[in-house]
This record gives C-alpha cells, sequence and structure tokens, in this order.
C-alpha cells in the first residue's frame, strides 16, 4: 500500500470545521442564558407569591388578635407589627411570621434594622399594603402587591408583572 506523504501531515482541522464548532457553541450558549433568564424570573415570581401568601396569613392572625387589619399609613412598617414589636419588648409579644427573623437564613426579604426595617420583594422593592377602607383598596379585607420587576403599577401595561393577594 502506497501512502501520499501529504495525507500523514494533516492532522488538525480546517478553519471551516473549527467556524462550524464555534458557531454550535455560541447559538447552544445563546440559547441557555435565555433560559436562564427565564427561570431566574419565574423563581421570583414564586418567591415573591409565596412572601405575599405568608404576609396575608400573618395578616389574617393580627387580625384575630386586635379586631382589625394594621391600618395603612401608620408610622408603623408591616415589619414592625408583625414581627418587631412581639420579639423586642419584654415580656416578649407575639411574632405573627418568625419568618421575618432577620438572623434567620429565611427569605432574605428584610431591607434596613431595627424598627426601621422594610420588608422588599424579591426585586428589592417594598411590598404595598392598603388595608380594605383605603379607597385605593381593591378587596374589602386588605390588598398586599409586589410591583414586580419593573416597579411600576396602576396602569394595565406596567401592572402586568404585579403580583397581588387578589
Amino acid at each position: 500500500m502506497k501512502t501520499h506523504p501529504s495525507s500523514l501531515l494533516r492532522r488538525g482541522f480546517t478553519l471551516i470545521e473549527l467556524l462550524v464548532v464555534i458557531t454550535i457553541i455560541m447559538i447552544l450558549a445563546g440559547l441557555s442564558m435565555g433560559g436562564y433568564g427565564y427561570v431566574t424570573r419565574k423563581q421570583a415570581d414564586s418567591q415573591a407569591a409565596i412572601q405575599i401568601s405568608l404576609l396575608s396569613k400573618a395578616l389574617e392572625e393580627y387580625k384575630l388578635d386586635n379586631g382589625a387589619y394594621p391600618p395603612t399609613g401608620n408610622t408603623n412598617s408591616l415589619y414592625t407589627l408583625l414581627y418587631w414589636n412581639g420579639a423586642n419588648t419584654s415580656p416578649p409579644g407575639k411574632i405573627y411570621l418568625a419568618d421575618l427573623d432577620p438572623n434567620s437564613k429565611g427569605q432574605g426579604w428584610i431591607d434596613g434594622t431595627g424598627a426601621a426595617a422594610t420588608i422588599r420583594d424579591p426585586w428589592g422593592i417594598e411590598y404595598i399594603y392598603r388595608r380594605g377602607d383605603d379607597s385605593a383598596a381593591k378587596n374589602p379585607d386588605f390588598d398586599l402587591l409586589s410591583m414586580g420587576k419593573d416597579g411600576l403599577t396602576g396602569t394595565t401595561a406596567s401592572s402586568a408583572d404585579d403580583i397581588d393577594n387578589y
């Protein structure tokens, strides 16, 4: 068998082969990054819905103990009413939502420290709470909502990503 010397020297890839492989890698990377963004967005939406559910249950328990939901626009934040006052009084009062403990590895939704802390959604925006007697409320009991990633609410276009309890 006679071999041609030039066929023995060919050990690498051609430029076309390299370009095809690089193109395939770029397409796969683009698809995975798009999927990652979608999954991250869905995870934040789910986390906000879970937090709203937990806060709603805590507000219902608050109403059972106090006869009414917390007033809208008072100087006490939801964090103060649902956690801080119970954990930092002597004797200790009622803690309506233990997940709000800033020292635990809970939801990671507390911004600030002490009584001035606020409860924030996964996008870092404070939750909106309105009692049912507030003129802007949609529910007869209370409204609790996250404005979503865009931080806007109110109009149909800007409220498409809002997450709420109604």
